[in-house]
């Protein structure tokens, strides 16, 4: 979350990393009988670290009692083969989480484990509860302590606390007081059970390992490593419940989709798909549009690593100018924790891109990403391509201007934070100092994932048209919920 203190400015002295928007996490849960289910959780939490790099966790069912081992950072180090063994079982569920730094990210981490009349759940979730103050509330008036300050640990002690026969009535009975977004895998009475939000803001799929295993996962990638065979995505407000014999579903009170559209702009890995579209193909289609919508007269396509790569090979084949991977990127510069220096912010661009001066010298330069959210970074890149020799640099944006918040779970906290909300399109290119600046349009956007998804995609951060209004009292303008803080996760 954002502090008030850091919400009365734009100029926040972001790590480079914190330009992008960051997506809450990535979840999976496996049934695997007869094998064991943390190493295979293990290798999918790496497949998703695109979705979480601040804290991991592996929880698991030995067919008697829940193991649970989690941590701060990224698997390779919340993991080794000591503590896999210490979390044996057929049965489990990891999570990746992002959130806000200096948050207790030990505390906040995933999955989380609760004691109820029928033994202990383990739970993770990916999005965002907007009336999860009001919950916590209630839950503290009925006794609950709360250890962490993530909405997860509501979901869980809800989950917990609700009425019914059977794990899902319970599941049902728990979610009718959710509002907001979530996607949601729980280790309960030896099954693996998942969920999303009635409107089904974020992913969910179903693969098969094996004759008796099963595997649900954040992204179709993740099946694809996993050596399982995709079946389908889970529906917008389905509960599916998978044990012994066929996975079997029932639905929450639903109207329609409404799929965050950003997973298709950046958050996703590009071999995952949704709704049948492989996120390549989308991406590379948003650029050749790209140059539709913005030609210009260049000489290289320079694509900022990775997201906007197949783009920029998309505004490549369109355009016929050539493109060329001139910004070589740091591989190993994962999110930091350490608080930097002013001279190491100054210094942030510098430590992850080295542009290749003997490709861009003298020439005229097309830069290419995916979004421009808060306007503090790109304007780096695009200084030290001109500090490179490039003659002139023009900016091109797959995604159009974010003028609006999101409260569904994308750490786009605050509208005075969106550069777009305040700035003009030809003011926004002054700023970053590019010679020209061009978003691709929401309809061409569309197009190219799929004119027919319109209606099943939430694009609130582009249009302010928002599936569900925040409670009262929910301040959007600080993206803080009343009397009680909660951060992302």
């Amino acid at each position: 979350m954002v502090s008030p203190e850091r919400a009365q400015s734009t100029e926040y002295n972001l790590p480079f990393e914190e330009e992008k928007p960051r997506h809450e996490c990535g979840i999976v849960g496996i049934y695997s009988p007869g094998n064991n289910a943390a190493r295979e959780l293990y290798y999918s939490l790496i497949t998703l670290l695109n979705r979480g790099q601040e804290s991991s966790g592996i929880a698991t069912y030995d067919g008697n009692k829940i193991h649970l081992h989690k941590g701060k950072g990224i698997p390779y180090s919340v993991f080794d083969e000591e503590s896999l063994d210490e979390i044996p079982g057929f049965l489990g569920i990891g999570h990746n989480r992002y959130g806000t730094t200096g948050i207790q990210p030990e505390i906040n981490a995933q999955p989380m484990v609760e004691d109820t009349f029928d033994g202990k759940i383990a739970l993770a979730h990916n999005g965002n509860i907007v009336n999860a103050a009001e919950l916590k509330a209630e839950l503290v008036d009925l006794g609950e302590k709360f250890q962490s300050t993530s909405d997860t640990e509501i979901i869980v002690k809800l989950f917990a606390r609700a009425n019914g026969d059977s794990w899902q009535e319970r599941i049902r009975n728990a979610t009718d007081k959710l509002h907001g977004a979530y996607s949601i895998v729980m280790l309960a009475d030896g099954k693996l059970f998942g969920v999303r939000d009635p409107l089904g803001f974020w992913p969910l799929c179903l693969g098969k390992l094996n004759d008796e295993g099963y595997i649900l996962a954040s992204e179709s990638a993740v099946l694809d490593y996993s050596g399982a065979e995709f079946v389908r995505e889970i529906e917008h407000g389905e509960i599916i419940t998978i044990g012994e014999g066929v996975p079997k579903s029932e639905f929450l009170p639903r109207e329609k989709s409404s799929f965050c559209i950003f997973e298709f702009y950046y958050f996703a890995n590009p071999d995952s798909s949704f709704f049948g579209r492989r996120i390549y193909s989308a991406r590379k289609e948003m650029g050749r549009k790209l140059w539709e919508e913005y030609p210009v007269d260049a000489d290289v396509v320079v694509p900022i690593p990775e997201t906007a790569i197949p783009a920029a090979i998309g505004f490549s084949e369109a355009s016929g100018i050539p493109t060329d991977r001139v910004l070589g990127k740091n591989r190993y510069a994962l999110r930091t924790f350490i608080a930097p220096t002013q001279r190491m912010r100054d210094a942030d661009a510098r430590r992850k891109y080295n542009p290749y001066k003997e490709l861009i010298e003298g020439k005229k330069v097309v830069l290419i990403d995916d979004s421009i959210v808060r306007g503090t970074t790109t304007p780096k890149v695009i200084e030290l391509l001109q500090k490179a020799g490039a003659k002139e640099v023009h900016m091109r944006i797959t995604a159009p201007p974010i003028k609006h918040p999101c409260f569904f779970g994308i750490d786009m906290a605050t509208k005075r934070e969106l550069i777009a909300s305040e700035k003009s399109v030809a003011e926004i290119g002054k700023h970053i100092g590019a010679d020209s600046l061009g978003y691709l349009s929401l309809e061409s956007g569309l197009k190219a994932i799929n004119s027919a998804l319109r209606k099943d995609l939430c694009t609130a951060c582009f249009t302010g048209e928002y599936s569900i209004e925040a409670p009262q009292g929910y301040d959007r303008a600080v993206f803080e919920p009343p009397a009680i803080r909660l951060s992302v996760r």
